[in-house]
């Protein structure tokens, strides 16, 4: 394995063989004994060692993650949980190469021999970053442009991953015409088409309503089970998080760190009338709950 650049940094490493420490801790209640859970241990996708981010205001520097230390498994499916301005999507910026930690080490293990390239680490916004004067098929089509890749083979993997976003239907429309749901879907259609190491989602469902977010959910997971992809998937919503991680990650408020982690266990979909189901989401909010005197509000860093 290469050696670390300077800090801070954002590395792209090829994968390796060495064996790493399990992530996260079985979820159980007290009083009762651990549930272990075995599954094959894939190998390590990204790495995130001591990573601190403060920002400049005009009431001094504003620490919003405080020494994050995080790993993700290949094809792994993470759940980042926590309040509103706990620095989740902080965190997605940094990993996606959207800005730089003040310090501390974040690494991508690559399983593809490619430059390391923002293209590795694809976001999906709340809001779905399409561009209107396009066809949802052009939006699709547009990262590929890049790629060296023939214009029939171009529209034959776009039409691929419309398909798989249910689409097809939809190729000519234009983004005004799709409801807020279907332009989530173009959005996770254009990122898929890219093919990257690494899906960030940063609460792509938080503006929907009920019925539409549930069911995209399903959705999701269905894309996911097919595709293999590593996701790390940011929300506020102790449901949505069971419903989708392989784990969550619990963070605190501000300065964001991480709090407690939850390891699920694998069948799927989840039941959400189940007593397991309802007995973890209970522990979760409890964590939500505590908080330290003054933890509030976000804590100024003074040196």
């Amino acid at each position: 394995m290469n050696d670390a650049r300077s800090l801070p940094c954002l590395e792209a490493l090829p994968d390796h063989d060495r064996e790493e420490e399990p992530t996260g801790a079985p979820f159980f209640l007290p009083g009762e004994p651990p549930r272990l859970y075995s599954r094959p241990k894939p190998r390590l996708k990204l790495e995130i060692r001591n990573v601190a981010k403060t920002y400049a205001s005009a009431k001094g520097l504003i620490r919003a993650l405080n020494n994050i230390n995080l790993t993700v498994h290949e094809g792994e499916f993470a759940c980042i949980l926590g309040p509103s301005g706990c620095g989740k999507s902080t965190l997605l910026h940094l990993i996606a190469g959207l800005e730089l930690p003040d310090r501390g080490e974040i690494r991508l293990y690559s399983s593809q021999a490619k430059n390391n390239t923002n293209a590795e680490r694809l976001i999906i916004f709340q809001e779905a970053a399409l561009f209107p004067w396009l066809t949802v098929l052009e939006n699709v089509l547009f990262g590929l442009r890049l790629q060296k890749l023939g214009a029939k083979e171009s529209k034959e993997r776009a039409m691929h991953f419309l398909a798989l976003v249910k689409l097809e239907n939809f190729a000519n429309c234009f983004i005004h015409e799709l409801s807020g749901g279907m332009k989530q879907r173009a959005a996770l259609a254009r990122a898929l088409v890219l093919d990257p190491e690494l899906l960030l989602m940063d609460e792509p469902f938080a503006a929907l309503d009920f019925q539409t977010r549930e069911k995209l959910q399903r959705e999701l997971e269905e894309i996911w089970r097919r595709t293999k992809k590593t996701i790390i998937f940011v929300t506020h919503n102790v449901e949505e998080a069971i419903t989708l991680g392989d784990r969550v990650i619990l963070f605190s408020g501000q300065p964001g760190a991480v709090k407690q982690e939850y390891t699920l266990p694998p069948g799927r979909p989840r039941q959400k009338e189940s007593p397991f189901f309802a007995e973890l989401a209970a522990e979760i909010k409890r964590g939500f709950q505590v908080q330290e005197p003054g933890r509030e509000l976000v804590e100024q860093v003074t040196g």
